[in-house]
């Protein structure tokens, strides 16, 4: 199975996952009298279309490169992941907004069952932030990191909800809004790992060079290829799941141009062949000069 197709699988699960636990928010918030737990709710409805958006990105994802797309249609993750972000900040303003009405009009306490259901939810969103996340970092995915985040903010306003229900819960008559200001601190945590997920989706679109560890590997893969004198420069830049290398590689300035050819073969092969996650490496041959 292909990373794309293991993305797309992780998805499916992701997608499964936040649907039936919206529907698990919905019944428990409207019946439990919880307002938070309705906020955390329009979370989890907000993170079954961003699944679905991260779903049909991956899918186009997977196109191989044509004639107007040489490199491939990677591009499309960040910009998915860009996406899911604006949902996620929509999210919290729609959680904040409906906690500052609630705190202003009096309403019913929560019923102390919803902790039970909160627990348990708690409990399921951190197992799946872990297990796509995991996957997000063998994948080289952003999309799929953006994802793994949301069922972490989700879990973030789930506890915030459990605290706020709790204190209305036993401090009683008074503490009825305990749990809206709980909702209402959980939107601002949102906001905050808002940023998290976008910074890294924008560096990829803008080609920012954060890949120092593999930069060494590559350089150091690259001495174990007959010819290879050094490499010069090593530019690498990440689009979708894979990796793209720019290498400068000296060689013998004595041999032919068939010679440094044959040479630039083996060392691309080479370092697709022993690396993980290389899409394609295009390699400049340059004279070695003695100083």
């Amino acid at each position: 199975m292909s990373n794309s197709d293991k993305a797309i699988k992780t998805t499916y699960f992701s997608l499964l996952t936040n649907f039936l636990l919206a529907l698990v928010k919905w019944f428990a918030g409207y019946f439990g009298y919880s307002h938070a737990l309705i906020a955390d709710a329009i979370e989890s409805t907000a993170d079954i279309f961003s699944s679905f958006l991260v779903l049909l990105g991956l899918k186009y994802a997977k196109r191989p490169a044509d004639h107007t797309h040489p490199y491939g249609h990677g591009r499309i993750e960040p910009l998915i992941t860009f996406i899911v972000v604006i949902f996620l900040i929509v999210s919290a303003f729609i959680i904040a907004k409906e906690s500052i009405y609630n705190i202003q009009n009096p309403h019913e306490a929560p019923r102390s069952w919803t902790l039970y259901v909160l627990g348990a939810i708690i409990l399921w969103k951190e197992i799946c932030f872990r297990v796509i996340m995991r996957r997000s970092k063998k994948l080289n995915s952003s999309s799929l990191k953006a994802d793994a985040w949301h069922h972490r903010s989700d879990a973030i306003t789930s506890v915030a909800a459990f605290v706020g229900i709790s204190i209305a819960v036993i401090f009683g008559e008074g503490y009825e809004s305990a749990d809206d200001w709980a909702a209402l601190l959980a939107s601002g945590l949102i906001l905050y790992n808002c940023y998290g997920i976008f910074r890294p989706a924008l560096a990829e679109i803008m080609d920012e060079n954060r890949y120092e560890e593999l930069e060494e590997e590559v350089r150091q893969h690259s001495l174990n290829v007959a010819g290879v004198e050094l490499i010069e420069k090593c530019y690498i830049r990440k689009i979708g799941m894979l990796f793209q290398i720019d290498l400068h590689a000296v060689v013998n300035p004595n041999l032919s141009v068939r010679e440094g050819h044959a040479i630039a073969h083996d060392l691309k092969d080479y370092l697709i062949a022993n690396l993980d996650n290389i899409g394609n490496v295009f390699v400049h041959i340059e004279p070695f000069e003695e100083n």
